[in-house]
């Protein structure tokens, strides 16, 4: 189903205090939830996390200051990936409170419109600089190694069954640690187990990690829980680290992993001859919004050239 020709639709039943992931799945009689369902789900909430975090400033400044501590523990770094970032309500608050902030801060999300809010929020925060920008948990617009450490916070969580996709590409972007604060089904009690379940979250986290062989460092619940019924939990990855570090972190083709250079407007490939729009300033990296520019660099009519 090509869900965007319902958006209508989707927006009265959103209105209407619906759930759009769990309507996507019906109309599909699905149990697990598509990037399509999670993009579309996100784009229609935008700005309640911003909402959420005003109205709960309290708990979520403690969250993050556990997600602060744990990154400190990690050692000095010069770049940080929040991966599925949203609006920004973590990743300009964790960077608020680490006594050392990386020389870069990076974060991309499904949803153009969550990451609107979240460079307003940063610069509330007064957390800038932060690179934002969409992207595909499953295909990050960034190369192997290039970020030294990669985090998230509840963003794998609604891809239930995907787990090996998920790990595998956030370990392939990270050079020395993935920090993992997602569903603890693990951990969590039968009636969050079958919450989980009915949602079509992640829940083999941790057995995952273990069959890809990946050096598990640390693993429990993140105290206290804001939600008995989808309990935080710590899943600490190492990676070895013999990578160089990459420097200034750049961008990279979601589809074919070449270099992009940004222009005023837009990014280019010219190893993939691949094109990604910029929106209000906002670069657009998910696949779906690739156009094929072979004549990219052809002077236009007014002379410029890239």
């Amino acid at each position: 189903m090509d869900a965007f020709k319902h958006l209508q639709a989707l927006k009265t039943h959103y209105a209407n205090g619906g759930n759009l992931m769990q309507y996507l799945r019906d109309l599909d009689q699905r149990t697990t939830n598509t990037v399509e369902d999670i993009l579309i789900s996100y784009d229609f909430q935008a700005g309640s996390y911003v909402k959420g975090y005003w109205e709960n400033r309290a708990q979520r400044d403690q969250y993050c200051g556990q997600l602060a501590g744990i990154l400190t523990g990690l050692g000095p770094v010069d770049s940080l990936l929040e991966a599925g970032v949203g609006e920004a309500t973590t990743l300009a608050n964790v960077l608020r409170q680490l006594p050392q902030r990386p020389a870069q801060a990076l974060g991309f999300d499904v949803s153009w419109s969550r990451l609107h809010y979240g460079r307003a929020f940063v610069k509330t925060m007064n957390a800038e600089p932060v690179t934002l920008f969409t992207g595909d948990l499953f295909r990050i617009p960034l190369p192997d190694n290039a970020v030294d450490i990669v985090y998230t916070s509840h963003s794998i969580e609604p891809n239930g069954g995907r787990e090996a996709d998920a790990l595998r590409e956030l370990y392939r972007v990270a050079r020395r640690y993935v920090v993992l604060l997602e569903p603890a089904y693990e951990l969590a009690s039968d009636a969050a187990r079958q919450r989980m379940a009915a949602h079509g979250y992640v829940t083999n986290l941790l057995s995952t990690a273990r069959q890809l062989g990946y050096t598990i460092r640390e693993h429990r619940l993140i105290e206290p829980s804001q939600n008995p019924l989808n309990p935080t939990g710590l899943l600490l990855l190492e990676k070895d680290a013999s990578a160089a570090p990459s420097g200034t972190v750049s961008l990279a083709c979601p589809i074919t992993g070449a270099h992009l250079t940004e222009t005023p407007d837009s990014f280019f490939a010219e190893g993939s001859l691949l094109a990604y729009p910029k929106i209000q300033g906002i670069p657009c990296l998910l696949a779906r919004n690739a156009i094929l520019a072979t004549h990219f660099t052809l002077p236009d009519h007014a002379g410029n050239n890239l």
